[in-house]
């Protein structure tokens, strides 16, 4: 067996133009992914004049290909009035259908999207502008159609997430929201449960030092793991519970923790998304079989020293979020640049690697121009790969709606093949949704099969790879021979290759095409 890696090309915006001037959804290709537009109209053309902003994203863990993705969906540029919308896709993000506004004319905001373990999808969402009042909806058809559930405890800064572990509390759902804006006129009350699918809910109780801009993850033994900005004390707070699988009881906090990033999150700052959030808290938990299983991650863009506007700040926890390892910086370019690295995300996939992506203005002298950027690490975040911008740089501040911001997040769900990451950009002129798979390391294998050669590798759908051969070691692969060239439409993809003449050894490598 032998491992090839592939070479990486330069950047290559494409833009395609339809009739009339129309811009058609824009691909973006880049050394280390595709970018795929998400908001375009039946006809597979972006939407002139709107915008689109805070994506949210589920997958269906019983077909990965099946994806969904949610919104703040404006109809033009200068309006303030948020809906829904949601696209999905069936053939791994190389294609999205966006069916329309799910309910045309009603509030909607902060979308969140998530899947049980069986690959019904739910969408929570603000549905009253005044009380902050939430509702849930579902899809058992991949996100094709909608249908309400009902409503649902919650407030300004909602999030969710869904108990998919084998235990007692598999398809329980967990919400939090925060403490400032609520049904509960700022109480204190931001937690709650339902062990029915949404059709019921707990009386929402309080959390130690109320978390906000945060998020929850499930353990692999279904505990509830729930980190945010702290109320009371800076500047994070991770509160666990170990019980919430119990349907009969009131879940109850057995760890309870001060958090150290290095710093706080930041509120938008001039140029850089003014209107909203740089960061939220992201937590994530490892479900893998290896020695990491069970490992706590922690996440945020913070304002940590005086060289950079925010930097992209982790921990861990081995120990269930009992204690914690001093905050590491992941963003690799210098600290004293006066860059911004924002909207820090975090997802940890079900082999253990844990990634991590953001918007980052290095290569822009002013930090008018953002870029998506990736690492990863896969040896529970004490190391982390180079990072890799995902996209060319675009203009953050162009189209902005009522409010001036390009959301408050990002969305990252991570698979064994890579993370799929959905993002909000400006490469249209206005507020548009993106979707890309980040691209990891080609890692061919080489093994005889009967009287065959076998070449498989881990792909990404939409991408063409060619394998090439040669017979002398000490040749150049110019003088060698392409084997077979394909357009991958799945994560795992395999050429086979007849041995050569009299058993003469082959050398095989996998390039990724531009």
């Amino acid at each position: 067996m032998k491992n090839v890696y592939s070479r990486r090309l330069a950047f290559l915006l494409i833009v395609s133009t339809g009739l009339g001037g129309v811009l058609r959804a824009v691909t973006i290709r880049s050394p280390y992914g595709i970018s795929y537009q998400v908001n375009v109209n039946a006809a597979g053309q972006n939407i002139p004049g709107d915008a689109a902003n805070e994506p949210s994203m589920c997958v269906d863990p019983t077909n990965p290909n099946r994806l969904a993705i949610g919104w703040r969906q404006f109809d033009t540029t200068n309006s303030s009035f948020r809906q829904s919308g949601v696209a999905y896709t069936t053939n791994g993000g190389l294609n999205w259908t966006f069916p329309g506004i799910l309910e045309a004319g009603t509030f909607r905001s902060d979308p969140v999207l998530a899947s049980d373990a069986d690959g019904v999808f739910y969408y929570l969402g603000i549905s009253n502008a005044n009380t902050f009042a939430c509702d849930l909806l579902r899809s058992t058809n991949g996100g094709a159609t909608w249908l309400p559930v009902g409503p649902a405890l919650g407030g300004d800064k909602e999030w969710m997430a869904i108990d998919t572990t084998s235990g007692p509390g598999r398809g329980n759902i967990y919400l939090v929201w925060s403490p400032f804006f609520n049904v509960y006129n700022n109480q204190n009350q931001i937690f709650t449960r339902s062990t029915d699918g949404g059709k019921d809910w707990m009386p929402a109780i309080g959390l130690p030092h109320l978390p906000y801009w945060g998020t929850i993850a499930i353990g692999p033994n279904g505990e509830v793991y729930n980190f945010g900005t702290a109320i009371d004390i800076e500047p994070f707070w991770l509160n666990r519970s170990s019980d919430a699988t119990n349907r009969n009881a009131i879940p109850t906090m057995d760890v309870s923790t001060l958090v150290d990033l290095g710093g706080p999150p930041v509120i938008g700052v001039s140029g850089i998304n003014p209107g909203g959030l740089l960061g939220q808290a992201w937590v994530a938990v490892d479900h893998s079989s290896r020695a990491t299983r069970g490992y706590v991650y922690v996440l945020c863009s913070v304002t940590n020293d005086p060289g950079n506007i925010v930097n992209v700040m982790f921990s861990r926890s081995t120990n269930g979020g009992q204690t914690w390892s001093a905050p590491l910086r992941i963003n690799d370019d210098a600290a004293t640049q006066n860059a911004a690295h924002w909207f820090g995300t975090l997802s940890v996939a079900p082999n253990g690697r844990v990634d991590a992506c953001w918007f980052d203005t290095r290569q822009s002298a002013d930090n008018s121009l953002s870029a998506l950027y990736y690492s990863w690490s896969d040896d529970g975040g004490l190391t982390w790969a180079p990072n890799r911008p995902l996209t060319p740089q675009f203009d953050h501040s162009l189209g902005y709606p009522q409010q001036e911001k390009i959301g408050d997040y990002l969305a990252m769900v991570s698979l064994n093949e890579g993370a799929g990451i959905a993002y909000p950009a400006t490469f249209n002129g206005e507020e548009d949704i993106y979707f890309v798979r980040a691209e990891l390391p080609i890692i061919a294998s080489i093994t005889l099969v009967g009287g065959t050669i076998r070449i498989a590798w881990n792909s990404v759908p939409g991408v063409t790879y060619c394998v090439e051969a040669k017979t002398n070691l000490n040749q150049s692969w110019a003088a060698g021979v392409n084997v077979a060239c394909l357009t991958a439409t799945n994560s795992a993809a395999t050429v086979i290759d007849s041995p050569g003449a009299g058993g003469q050894q082959k050398y095989y490598r996998v390039v990724r095409q531009p």
